[in-house]
């Protein structure tokens, strides 16, 4: 795992989750993951590279994890990956994790329960995993600057903030917790962690904010008993954020030859169409039939 643990210190804690029942779809991106494109923008074919269940990766998504700053659509696919392959194996977990489009309206939003309708009912819900952006105006095209993480505790309380340039992003962070707080209806303690693992150069925001995720989600919530405390600092952590982008690569290789795959074994009569289309492959719940409707495996 990119994320080097080592036994923390800090006395910050959280209940872990009691097992409950997890909302299906929670991770509610009506937009399409791109802040850039939420407002109609067409995604060209040419720009496709992979469909993974609700999230479509362009080439420029791809190229970004490679060395550059994380669009909001590569994080929601590993939002996505995290949700499908990790979380969906603890049916009964109650964790949101929301994606960048929708924290990014969240902040932007006057009345946050306005939004209320196109957001999971948060009533069962233990925690709720939010990256957040500082960008100002919603009209620039994959705006703002830096990427950080908010962690709610909705049994607790509490809203952990995990800035990898500390403190740059407290005060949309602080924001983004008051309007959770005015959906949630009852009020949540600010705690801006100053032991965060912070990054090294001005473009790695995103991919912590992935990993932090990554490892507070499986190494902290999932495996924790029920009513456990569990330690929410991430002090003397390390991140290898070079190593985390090559496991994101390498995972959208191989989401993206599986889809080849399947697509290329399937008996419809359109297959050498699709196969000749500029469509994506596509990794969903619609290809895990095979071409006779029958699921493979």
């Amino acid at each position: 795992m990119p994320l080097l643990k080592n036994p923390p210190t800090s006395s910050q804690s959280a209940r872990s989750s009691p097992t409950p029942h997890r909302n299906s779809g929670s991770g509610f991106h009506p937009f399409g993951g791109r802040v850039s494109r939420h407002f109609g923008d067409s995604l060209a074919p040419d720009d496709a590279y992979l469909s993974y269940y609700d999230v479509r990766l362009t080439r420029e998504d791809v190229d970004c994890i490679r060395n550059d700053w994380l669009t909001d659509n590569a994080i929601a696919f590993w939002q996505e990956f995290l949700e499908r392959e990790k979380l969906d194996k603890y049916p009964k977990a109650r964790i949101i994790l929301l994606r960048p489009s929708m924290a990014f309206m969240l902040l932007r939003t006057k009345d946050p329960l306005s939004l209320k309708s196109a957001l999971p009912d948060f009533k069962e819900t233990t925690h709720i995993f939010l990256p957040v952006n500082d960008c100002r105006q919603v009209d620039v095209a994959e705006g703002g600057s830096h990427w950080s993480l908010l962690l709610v505790s909705v049994i607790d309380g509490v809203a952990f903030h995990y800035d990898s340039l500390y403190p740059s992003n407290s005060h949309d962070a602080k924001m983004v917790a008051h309007k959770i707080s005015a959906l949630l209806g009852k009020p949540l303690r600010f705690i801006n962690l100053d032991d965060s693992p912070q990054q090294e150069n001005s473009m790695d925001c995103g991919v912590y904010v992935c990993l932090l995720m990554q490892h507070l989600l499986i190494s902290k919530l999932l495996r924790a008993h029920a009513n456990d405390k569990v330690s929410m600092s991430m002090r003397g952590k390390e991140v290898d954020a070079s190593g985390g982008r090559k496991e994101m690569l390498r995972l959208i290789e191989a989401k993206r030859k599986e889809g080849e795959k399947r697509r290329s074994r399937s008996h419809s009569p359109f297959a050498h169409a699709h196969a000749k289309s500029k469509s994506p492959p596509r990794i969903g719940e619609e290809n895990e039939m095979d071409g006779e409707g029958k699921r493979e495996g």
